[in-house]
């Protein structure tokens, strides 16, 4: 079901993309950034299409204080909330990108609209499925597939900062059983970079 409430982001995707720059200079977190935009973006139009553009935002933000934070990351999004709000950013899209960080501070908001439980899920996973791409001999997301990536979810040497448990968790949140959760974020991947050599994050 769709989110009913129209969302307004309180910038436009130029103004969100220059402060991501603002405060991300490391080109793999610039890329992981506009992979999860992707993602939120294809599942937009599939589950609210009325918010893509929101759902999108949200997507190229949610790690905007990651980088100059790294060795804080209890606080992650604690940071970004005031660089949000300074740009003028609505209530909604600072909720929204808290919320995924929910699982590491009890103190931001759980995921409660379909978006923010779509960011929780597939956050960490496009992680996982960037670097199960960049093994195989395409470094293309093109020819990858379920049974692969569940090879990977259970090798818990593979990508072992991959938090496999909020993949989980994202899934349960959904109602979507694992096998569904990672057919559809390949597909949300390969639907909007089937050019690209590879995808990290």
């Amino acid at each position: 079901m769709a989110d009913s409430t129209m969302l307004s982001a309180g910038m436009t995707r130029d103004d969100a993309f220059a402060l991501l720059q603002e405060h991300n200079k490391e080109p793999f977190h610039i890329q992981h950034a506009e992979t999860v935009e992707g993602v939120m973006r294809f599942f937009a139009r599939e589950l609210d299409p009325l918010n893509e553009e929101f759902w999108g935002i949200v997507g190229l933000l949610h790690d905007l204080d990651w980088e100059e934070h790294t060795d804080d990351p209890e606080n992650h999004t604690v940071y970004a909330a005031p660089l949000l709000e300074a740009a003028g950013a609505t209530p909604e899209l600072v909720r929204a990108v808290q919320s995924h960080a929910s699982s590491i501070n009890p103190d931001r908001p759980a995921p409660e609209l379909q978006m923010e439980k779509v960011l929780y899920a597939t956050d960490e996973l496009t992680g996982l499925i960037g670097a199960a791409v960049l093994m195989r001999p395409s470094k293309s997301v093109m020819d990858f597939n379920v049974k692969s990536l569940k090879k990977k979810f259970k090798d818990k040497r593979f990508a072992a900062g991959c938090n496999r448990d909020v993949i989980r968790e994202g899934a349960d949140m959904l109602e979507w059983d694992l096998a569904e959760l990672f057919d559809r974020t390949i597909k949300a991947m390969q639907s909007f970079a089937p050019d690209r050599e590879s995808f990290e994050a």
